[in-house]
């Protein structure tokens, strides 16, 4: 079938015209496909990561390693979603990583949990100039490859991993900074009242 506007139109969540690997704050949010709860369970206003949480947490960690113009801020991983804040160009950009802190003194680690580095880090080349966009696609893939590989040895049918697109923020003030940051880290806690809770 080829492809055809009137059916095939998909609105796009970018702001046109802006460019996005200027440098700035972006707040980052993205959903597991119909939200299903991939990455593990709020218990006691904690989240708890299972194996394929854990990758998505790792995963996120690491992208600095494989993009050299952009630095992690608060990142928190939920059942189904993550959200996260990456600073690109972040001396230029006039932001500092937040120091708001959770539970355990860590901006972004949920309990109990140590970032390991795998050697395929070498496996995607650093990218220099890299757009929110080409940041994004790249965690995508690498944590729905890194699960498929986990359905696959328990013999299990994965499906589609991730919701079509993802949901970006630019963060224009120190005000709205701060508001994004305490929200990344209190949303454990509020999981009941969130939007994606589901």
């Amino acid at each position: 079938m080829s492809y055809n506007p009137n059916i095939h139109h998909r609105k796009s969540l970018r702001l046109t015209g802006y460019d996005y690997s200027q440098a700035g704050a972006y707040f980052i949010t993205i959903c597991c496909h119909k939200r299903i709860h991939r990455f593990g369970e709020i218990e006691n206003n904690e989240m708890i990561l299972n194996e394929y949480g854990t990758h998505a947490y790792n995963e996120w960690a690491k992208l600095p390693e494989r993009f050299n113009n952009f630095v992690l801020d608060g990142f928190q991983i939920m059942p189904n979603h993550m959200h996260g804040i990456i600073i690109l160009n972040a001396v230029e950009a006039g932001f500092t990583p937040s120091q708001i802190e959770n539970n355990n003194n860590e901006i972004g680690q949920p309990p109990g949990l140590t970032l390991t580095i795998s050697d395929d880090i070498n496996d995607i080349p650093i990218r220099p100039n890299a757009s929110v966009g080409d940041i994004v696609g790249a965690y995508k893939s690498l944590v729905a490859n890194k699960c498929l590989k986990i359905f696959k040895l328990k013999n299990r049918m994965m499906g589609k991993f991730w919701q079509r697109n993802y949901y970006e923020h630019i963060v224009r003030n120190e005000q709205s900074y701060q508001t994004i940051s305490k929200y990344i880290v209190n949303n454990p806690k509020k999981w009941g009242d969130d939007k994606f809770y589901y």
